[in-house]
């Protein structure tokens, strides 16, 4: 585990407590406390997801994923991600060839590759790297912030932190699933990701989670000291 050098500038931080059911955990940051208020923000363009897949992993953190349903409006800011970097990586869905499940990965980037996993959840991804490479970055944790009663229905629980603190989690409380997948997340139509201006300053690499093959590298990150990721 290695947290990243230090870089110019401070990651705004807050203690209000969101959630009187969590007053104990009440001095983590929160990242709400600093988006920018406008009436509407970027989507991350396809270039975004071009980049190397860590890059992509790193520059993900802080972004806010968007999904609008019937339901209403969910939204989070990205708090977790692990990277996946295709055949060479054992540990890739891309390792086992081009399949029905993995046709996703091999396309275009910005795409969204939703798959479900032991007979239980979603976990949602965003591929990278031009078509035919088959890459992508795996959506670990959210820290809510619209939609939060909604989500809290979907979950059956009022626990903010049980919200969105993994990658089925988060599925469920966003509604992703199997009609997600191959979704364009650069179109600005009901799943996207946007920019909305927050910085993070202070990160943590750290091995993948539930895997069993290429478990010793370490491409997973998350925000230090973020009370909604799934494991420090």
């Amino acid at each position: 585990m290695k947290e990243e050098a230090d870089k110019p500038g401070q990651m705004r931080r807050t203690k209000r407590r969101l959630n009187a059911d969590l007053s104990e955990r009440s001095d983590s940051p929160s990242l709400s406390s600093s988006i920018i208020h406008r009436s509407s923000f970027p989507v991350l363009p396809r270039s975004f997801y071009l980049q190397p897949t860590l890059d992509v992993a790193r520059q993900l953190l802080g972004k806010v994923l968007v999904h609008r349903t019937a339901d209403g409006l969910c939204s989070g800011i990205i708090v977790e991600t692990e990277g996946y970097l295709g055949p060479e990586d054992a540990a890739c869905h891309s390792a086992r060839g081009r399949t029905t499940r993995t046709e996703v990965m091999f396309g275009p980037p910005g795409h969204a590759y939703v798959y479900f996993t032991y007979g239980m959840h979603f976990c949602c991804n965003a591929v990278t790297q031009p078509e035919g490479v088959a890459e992508a970055v795996l959506l670990r944790a959210l820290e809510p912030l619209e939609g939060i009663e909604l989500m809290r229905t979907r979950r059956g629980t009022d626990n903010l932190i049980a919200l969105t603190s993994g990658p089925g989690k988060l599925c469920q409380a966003m509604a992703i699933g199997r009609r997600c997948n191959g979704l364009d997340l650069t179109s600005k139509d009901h799943f996207y990701v946007e920019d909305r201006g927050i910085v993070v300053v202070d990160v943590v690499w750290a091995k993948r989670i539930g895997i069993k093959q290429a478990a010793e590298h370490e491409w997973r990150c998350y925000v230090k000291g973020s009370r909604f990721v799934s494991r420090s």
